[in-house]
């Protein structure tokens, strides 16, 4: 009986050990990509404030923001394979500062972090919680959490853990961003009209394929889906654009990583 992707799934094939290779390489050698460097300088001005980083898988993001001079950061994945590579990479490059936890973006709420953080550097919230001044889901990792009723859940979590007007940056792939893009999905959406779509796929814009990162789901919205989804979840939209209007990237980047779109988003 074929089923439909699970979290589970995509969990247990981050942690697959071609997976968890192909991401280490990246943390170790790429870094941040100059569009993501662009936008973070951009939006995430004070370097001391606290900052969250969901799905950091090996820590490619993650010790980017460190080099760049943020010095307060947590980051969380629910692999815990690419998790424990983040950890050594932190370790290694003198950046042991970093928490790290291992968590569900669906399932956030203020406890995850309890005992993380040093109080002085949050904003202090009814009951005792903490708030963090800014979050950052890179790589498209939103996108790839199967069923959008959990992407929404992700980002009402990502919300509830951060202050008052705290920019979310994140991106996605689009499936509107060129001519043959908008035609391949032309012919997707008439072979699920014919009942012939691949059945471990629940969603219009899912896909799950296989290369030498191993195996991969991914969700591939259009613009007016993320922008309905930023408006269920109270996040107020600020920013949109393609990777290439942002910046020019480096061959290496470029060969890591697809077209996508980035957004920025303030908690409402």
């Amino acid at each position: 009986m074929v089923t439909t992707i699970s979290a589970e799934q995509v969990r247990a094939d981050f942690d697959d050990p071609v997976s968890v290779a192909h991401y280490a390489r990246a943390a170790h050698f790429l870094g941040l990509w100059e569009s993501e460097r662009v936008l973070i300088e951009r939006f995430f001005h004070d370097r001391s404030s606290p900052l969250l980083e969901a799905g950091c898988g090996a820590g490619r993001a993650t010790l980017g923001l460190w080099a760049l001079g943020y010095r307060n950061l947590t980051a969380f994945d629910f692999a815990a394979e690419p998790l424990d590579q983040a950890r050594h990479l932190a370790a290694e490059r003198g950046a042991s500062a970093i928490r790290f936890f291992e968590a569900d973006a669906v399932e956030l709420d203020s406890r995850t972090f309890r005992g993380g953080m040093r109080a002085e550097s949050v904003t202090p919230l009814p009951g005792g919680a903490t708030a963090f001044a800014g979050a950052l889901f890179l790589f498209n990792g939103l996108m790839q959490i199967p069923g959008r009723a959990r992407r929404r859940a992700a980002l009402r979590s990502l919300r509830a853990v951060c202050a008052p007007g705290a920019p979310l940056l994140f991106t996605t792939h689009d499936r509107d961003h060129s001519p043959s893009e908008r035609a391949m999905w032309r012919l997707e959406a008439a072979r699920w009209e014919r009942g012939e779509r691949d059945t471990r796929l629940a969603e219009f814009g899912d896909r799950y394929f296989e290369d030498e990162a191993g195996r991969t789901f991914m969700h591939l919205p259009n613009r007016a889906e993320i922008l309905a989804d930023l408006a269920a979840s109270d996040w107020t939209p600020e920013f949109d654009a393609l990777r290439r209007e942002v910046a020019r990237e480096s061959r290496a980047v470029r060969d890591f990583s697809d077209e996508c779109r980035f957004w920025l988003a303030r908690n409402a």
